[in-house]
């Protein structure tokens, strides 16, 4: 009897210690129920550029827009893995969206255009402590740009990537393919997260997040 009561306890620990850490599959591999919809001038419904096939998040990329989750995050890691459903082109990863609606929310993107990975692009506004103008440059683009600090480290087209995303107080850091690309301080600390659909397919899997 009292090797049961310690089985149990012991069980219990561990499963406390997995709640503690905060895991979340912010996709759950059957739907998409954790997720709104933005597409561009509403062309389409959502269903029609974001689904679910054979387990993994595909994204038409046409038309322009981006699924993000229904709650807003703090202080996570997340960790990922996407590859293009065709030839390689344009998407990202919005963190610390501050109001969803526009195809262009106010937050930070992680560039996963091609040859691009780790960027960070400023949008509809935000800002980074990091970005001052390029020199000689008087009036901020509209799409301000934090470039990756290493060579790209991206998979062949057609091969898995893994990005890891690690928000703590504002400041992001971003790994791809385990090479560290970028680090940031964005102004904003809460805000959902989103996947983009920017022109090109593209396919997500493996979403975990770790709330820290």
């Amino acid at each position: 009897m009292r090797k049961t009561n310690l089985f149990v306890f012991a069980v219990f620990i561990v499963f406390a210690s997995c709640r503690t850490q905060g895991n979340e599959k912010i996709f759950n591999g059957k739907d998409l129920s954790n997720w709104n919809f933005v597409v561009e001038n509403n062309a389409v419904p959502g269903d029609q550029v974001y689904a679910v096939k054979d387990g993994l998040i595909s994204i038409k990329g046409e038309p322009l827009g981006y699924m993000y989750t229904k709650e807003k995050y703090a202080n996570y890691t997340l960790e990922l893995e996407y590859r293009w459903a065709g030839e390689a082109g344009n998407s990202g990863i919005f963190i610390l969206i501050e109001d969803p609606g526009n195809p262009f929310p106010t937050g930070i993107e992680v560039q996963l255009a091609a040859g691009k990975a780790g960027d960070f692009v400023l949008l509809a506004g935000s800002d980074m402590k990091e970005y001052t103008l390029p020199e000689g440059v008087t009036e901020r683009p509209k799409f301000p740009v934090i470039q990756k600090r290493q060579p790209s480290s991206e998979n062949p087209t057609g091969e898995w990537n893994k990005v890891k995303i690690t928000v703590q107080d504002g400041i992001i850091d971003v790994f791809v393919n385990d090479v560290h690309q970028n680090s940031g301080t964005g102004l904003v600390k809460e805000g959902n997260i989103g996947l983009q659909s920017e022109g090109s397919g593209i396919l997500f899997r493996n979403l975990v997040l770790t709330k820290t």
